[in-house]
């Protein structure tokens, strides 16, 4: 992939249908530069996934483009767009019969990498997402806790060092706690590496957090494009549902964290 680009990922009048009518994507509208992370949030059915899915072929648009490098995807190898992908989701999807050494270094074997190339990219892999090597390689994934589990689902994505990352509500069915470290870890993680990175989501605390833009989808259409500072400023009625709640969380979470100094 082409990483002189400035636009990375780009929908043109995208629409998408069901064989049966139901459009679930229509409008759509979306450039992604190079090295962003963009949010897609909004409820279930929102079009989200549907979007996400575009980008390596996984679904194809019933009308307009969808872009990677400003070729449409129907026009590139669908292996070859999908090995220059990073994917991370919430259910993960290690094999269980493999180690974490082999889940991660699943692509790179793919791609027909030297063995001693994969040994030391696995290696750093590991590292970058805080599973050492000698600890962690050789176990299984019903070895590991769900956030462990997580953490070699983004090495898995980033071993290949692809250009782009999308990721699926990876956090989604993590404990609180949990999920705060994640996303903590990755946000110095992607400011480290510089990804261009399209990452679905329903809670609006983490498209705060990990976003250089909001995409808010409503209904299969994008509702609007909003750096963070703006998406808690706007007057928009819908926005401004989101960030209530958002608010209204966080109010919640300080009453209950002075009611437990108080005792």
């Amino acid at each position: 992939m082409d990483a002189k680009s400035t636009v990375a990922i780009e929908f043109v009048n995208v629409e998408f249908r069901l064989p049966e009518g139901k459009t679930l994507l229509s409008e759509l509208n979306l450039a992604v530069e190079r090295g962003e992370t963009v949010m897609l949030l909004g409820r279930s059915g929102s079009g989200k996934t549907t979007s996400l899915k575009m980008i390596n072929r996984l679904l194809r648009p019933t009308a307009g483009e969808v872009r990677v490098d400003g070729i449409p995807v129907t026009q590139w190898d669908a292996i070859k767009l999908r090995r220059g992908i990073g994917y991370a989701i919430q259910d993960v999807g290690l094999f269980p019969h493999y180690t974490v050494r082999e889940n991660v270094a699943l692509v790179p074997r793919l791609e027909q990498w030297d063995r001693g190339k994969i040994a030391r990219r696995v290696e750093e892999v590991l590292t970058l997402v805080s599973l050492p090597s000698a600890e962690f390689a050789d176990r299984y994934p019903h070895e590991l806790s769900g956030g462990q589990r997580q953490r070699v689902g983004l090495a898995r994505a980033l071993a290949a060092d692809p250009l782009i990352l999308l990721m699926d509500e990876p956090f989604g069915a993590l404990d609180p706690i949990t999920r705060a470290e994640l996303q903590r870890e990755f946000k110095k993680l992607q400011e480290k590496l510089g990804k261009t990175v399209v990452f679905v989501t329903h809670d609006v605390g983490e498209a705060l957090l990990l976003g250089n833009r909001i995409a808010l989808m409503e209904d299969g259409k994008l509702r609007g494009v909003y750096r963070p500072e703006e998406f808690l400023d706007t007057a928009d009625a819908a926005v401004q549902a989101y960030v209530d709640v958002f608010r209204a969380g966080q109010q919640m979470f300080r009453n209950k964290q002075l009611t437990e100094d108080l005792r």
